[in-house]
């Protein structure tokens, strides 16, 4: 079976948003009463703004004591905030190796898709100087279910018109991993604690055209056995 598609996670695999998604999070929580740390912030990796917003509450005791106005206005008070932050990103934002490894992809005729839970995606890839080198990306505003529910990398496979098994996720999250592999999916994972996706790298300096490849080969290879 041949690799007919790579799909790609936003945050902390193409660039890294993450420290800018925390001090918005963390302006808000201070808002509410809460206080959260980068620690904490790990937590909300790959979760959605409305999920993330209910994982602080919680964490601070105070999921009963906002109404689900008041919860909107907290979601839109942080997306304010972080949409003022990504201004600061550009062409050199791009994490170490993925500009080479989209170039590569392309090369190889294989299609390149996003899921990102992030409504800001398309913005982001257009500061990043990437958005063409995309062939689909799924919006996140049609899904219903975070991750770790495969909705939103199956919908990617989908508008690249692929089936799952002959895609390789790429996710530095837990729940993104997750999602991949109930997407039926190829699954790697950038970064540490990802014991549970089919390759697991430390960084994107790892990921190149030639690693993917081989892990689909030693894969499919395995599969045919």
């Amino acid at each position: 079976m041949r690799l007919k598609a790579v799909v790609f996670d936003l945050d902390g695999v193409i660039t890294d948003t993450a420290h800018l998604h925390f001090l918005a999070w963390h302006a808000v929580a201070q808002e509410a009463g809460i206080t959260i740390d980068e620690i904490f912030n790990e937590e909300l990796k790959g979760i959605s703004r409305m999920d993330s917003l209910v994982r602080i509450l919680r964490h601070g005791g105070k999921e009963e004591m906002f109404n689900h106005e008041q919860r909107l206005a907290l979601a839109s008070r942080k997306n304010d905030l972080y949409v003022r932050s990504l201004a600061s990103l550009n062409q050199e934002s791009l994490l170490p190796g993925i500009r080479e490894l989209l170039t590569e992809i392309r090369a190889a005729n294989v299609r390149i898709g996003l899921a990102s839970v992030s409504l800001n995606a398309p913005g982001i890839l257009h500061a990043l100087g990437i958005r063409q080198a995309f062939d689909f990306c799924a919006d996140a505003s049609r899904i219903a279910c975070s991750k770790p529910d495969p909705e939103i990398f199956l919908a990617a496979c989908a508008g690249l018109n692929v089936r799952p098994q002959e895609a390789i996720g790429i996710e530095d999250a837990a729940a993104g991993v997750e999602a991949i592999n109930a997407a039926g999916m190829l699954s790697v994972g950038i970064g540490p604690g990802l014991d549970h996706a089919g390759l697991q790298l430390r960084s994107t300096r790892e990921l190149t055209w030639k690693c993917l490849t081989d892990f689909w080969s030693s894969r499919t290879v395995l599969i045919r056995n």
